[in-house]
């Protein structure tokens, strides 16, 4: 497999149309620049849907990828390893955040189980039916997978985004369910953007302390020396410091932009993903967006690098998506504010009014000459 194909099949969003939508922005009733950045994102979503006036987001769907990292043994996280099983559970009995959230929102969520280290039985087979292993390496002193799997992983992401697709999806809010995952993000951000260990750590999503920050810190060094060999080469890399959740994502996110359906990245994870598929395809970032600040040091290294900006700033650490979502209900806001503000009424020119007082004169003369000649 080589992701670099997709170069080739990624095309940005259709600038004519966002030039339209740029134009029909500034004939209407509201002042050009009065809605802020929700003008920018009408446009986009215009450009995205090729669409003028913009259509209504009416089929958004949160897709949670999930799976555990064997790197969580080293205690670089504030749950226990292998305890992503929990979060999904937490999601399909509706007692997580996000789960609230998309009951609130009326977002229907799909839950990939990729690589979740706990028995399949204890999840529904709609869950489980596309897990590629169970749990990935530990990837401080081992790969996170082999080549072999990382690429059934990418495919399957692909596979998920075309089902999307095909199912009238038209916008998607992108989040993870892991344990470990903020670490395997943060090596590959690193190894990506050329920094240290120090620069990219974060307390990930259930929050670390001083202690675990370094030995999360440690474990990062340690991954990016195995990392930075195999740069070259998106599969291996992910194969070799990422895991089955993350190639899959990234596979996802690739496959979102081939079908041009637009996607909003959650948190570091999400974001690390994403600059893996920019480094295949330079221009899939053109249809993602960035759902909110993670507080993660690897997330704003990602953006910054994808030339994204994140559309909120809440402090909202909890992950799973949450932030995302929260960003969606601003999407759906920009889109029928682009679409159902009316249109000021042309402007009539000095000439318009000269034609128009000479067609009276003239119809004034027919009327008297029509007189006399009755009389």
């Amino acid at each position: 497999m080589n992701l670099d194909d997709f170069s080739d099949l990624i095309q940005r969003p259709d600038g004519g149309v966002r030039r339209d939508a740029e134009e029909r922005r500034e004939r209407l009733t509201v002042p050009p620049g009065a809605l802020g950045r929700l003008d920018e994102l009408g446009e986009w979503l215009s450009a995205a849907q090729q669409s003028v006036p913009v259509r209504a987001v009416e089929q958004p769907r949160l897709v949670l990828f999930a799976g555990d990292h064997g790197v969580a043994e080293l205690g670089v996280s504030g749950r226990p390893a292998g305890g992503a099983y929990e979060l999904v559970r937490a999601v399909l009995d509706g007692s997580s955040p996000v789960a609230v959230l998309a009951r609130q929102f009326s977002v229907p969520t799909r839950i990939v189980d990729v690589s979740l280290d706990c028995d399949p039985e204890l999840l529904p087979e709609s869950v489980v039916r596309h897990r590629v292993r169970r749990g990935s390496g530990r990837i401080d002193v081992e790969d996170a997978m082999t080549a072999e799997e990382a690429e059934r992983a990418i495919r399957l992401g692909m596979a998920i985004a075309d089902e999307e697709a095909d199912s009238g999806t038209d916008l998607v809010v992108l989040g993870d369910l892991s344990v470990g995952g903020t670490t395997a993000a943060a090596t590959l951000v690193a190894a990506l953007c050329g920094t240290d260990a120090s620069v990219v750590t974060g307390r990930g999503g259930a929050g670390i302390d001083d202690l675990a920050w370094m030995r999360k810190c440690a474990a990062i060094r340690d991954a990016l020396r195995r990392s930075r060999p195999v740069l070259g080469d998106q599969v291996e890399l992910l194969a070799t410091s990422g895991g089955a959740d993350l190639a899959a994502m990234t596979g996802f996110l690739l496959q979102s932009a081939a079908r041009r359906m637009p996607v909003i990245l959650d948190g570091v994870v999400s974001a690390a993903c994403a600059l893996v598929a920019q480094r295949a395809a330079f221009r899939a970032p053109d249809w993602w967006l960035a759902g909110q600040v993670s507080g993660e040091p690897a997330q704003s290294k990602a953006l910054d690098r994808m030339a994204l900006t994140p559309l909120l700033d809440h402090g909202v650490t909890v992950g799973e998506g949450s932030g995302a979502l929260l960003a969606l209900p601003l999407v759906q806001a920009a889109a029928a504010l682009a679409a159902e503000l009316p249109e000021r009424e042309p402007e009539k020119s000095e000439d318009a009014d000269e034609d128009e007082v000479a067609e009276a004169e003239e119809a004034s003369e027919s009327e008297d000459a029509a007189a006399v000649d009755r009389a």
